[in-house]
């Protein structure tokens, strides 16, 4: 098979009808994302195409280059995203495009290229599968998906409504109190937060496919999801919820509201997004009965280069966490957007 590579900076049309017809694409490989980052926080790109003889794309290879003094030069497929990584029509294909990959790792000054990938490729030797996704098949009908609900999670949702906690789904007249809740809850995990142009670019990016979901209580936000569908999966890569109205149990109704849209919307899958097995997160998402599906993040590194550990259970990164929970939210809503474009 006669497979050439070059760098795609076209319309994104050919490219998006590659990722349509695939049945492993995910959210992330459409073209829009590569828009949203570049104008959310000014990265390079460097989208790869495959295409055959008849001048076809047979396999896209979408990156992100990040350069920091903090983590140091890096090239991730995709930053920001639980997923990315090579998308081929045959193993051949992606043979090429890893020699395109190890090209740009010895040429581009790179400390090393991570692809994060759904299914292992097994031409990389170097990976980690310390993340999951959690995934919820969806009934027919929100009924028969009520029905097969823990009677502890029910309970919780009940304690909502009767709470007068309502749900409201939005777009950017939704923006602000979104944002609110969830500069507060980043704050509290001492993770540096994304500016609000960010989202506002998501929701310009995919106007019909992207939503707000929010929990009101007395007109004010007390939690809020971004969701994000593609094909048969809906998605809910961001969402927070105000811990000081934890007792009425707002986080529970986002999540059953949300349930209740993805299957208004008639998709199969709803994708609860990525945890570390065992922690409090995924351990809330089993409980509404989604399934750990394993993720592979693969890396290429120099001779002799060890495997990056940028995550916030290393040690090197505890005492910054711990500062960064005790500053004040004006701060750390100003510097986090400056600190988090770094952080893949």
């Amino acid at each position: 098979m006669d497979i050439s590579t070059h760098l795609y900076n076209e319309d994104g049309s050919a490219w998006d009808t590659f990722v349509a017809s695939h049945k492993d694409s995910t959210n992330y490989h459409q073209y829009g994302w590569r828009k949203v980052v570049e104008k959310s926080f000014g990265h390079s790109t460097m989208y790869v195409a495959a295409t055959n003889r008849s001048n076809e794309i047979c396999g896209i290879l979408p990156f992100v280059q990040m350069k920091s003094r903090l983590f140091g030069n890096v090239i991730v497929s995709l930053p920001f995203f639980n997923y990315g990584g090579m998308l081929t029509t045959e193993e051949s294909v992606a043979s090429v495009l890893l020699n395109v990959s190890r090209k740009m790792l010895l040429g581009n000054g790179v400390d090393h290229i991570e692809l994060r990938h759904l299914t292992k490729c097994p031409d990389v030797s170097v990976t980690k599968q310390h993340k999951v996704t959690m995934i919820l098949p969806l009934a027919d009908n929100e009924e028969e998906q009520w029905k097969g609900l823990d009677s502890k999670v029910r309970n919780q949702i009940r304690t909502a409504e009767k709470s007068g906690l309502q749900a409201v789904v939005g777009s950017m007249e939704l923006l602000d109190g979104f944002y609110e809740v969830f500069c507060r809850n980043m704050r509290d995990l001492g993770t540096p937060v994304y500016g609000r142009n960010f989202f506002r670019n998501v929701l310009e990016e995919f106007p019909e496919t992207t939503r707000i979901l929010s929990v009101m209580y007395g007109g004010r936000t007390v939690a809020s999801a971004l969701l994000t569908w593609f094909k048969g999966t809906l998605e809910v890569p961001w969402a927070s919820s105000n811990r000081d109205f934890s007792a009425l149990c707002p986080n529970n109704l986002l999540y059953w509201e949300a349930i209740r849209f993805a299957i208004s919307r008639g998709v199969q899958l709803f994708d609860f997004g990525r945890s570390t097995p065992g922690e409090g997160t995924y351990k809330f998402k089993k409980q509404w009965g989604a399934r750990p599906v394993q993720l592979y993040w693969q890396y290429l590194l120099h001779e002799g280069g060890a495997m990056p550990d940028v995550n916030p259970k290393n040690p090197k990164y505890r005492l910054a966490i711990q500062l960064w929970q005790r500053l004040p939210l004006m701060v750390t809503n100003l510097l986090g957007p400056h600190v988090v474009r770094c952080i893949p």
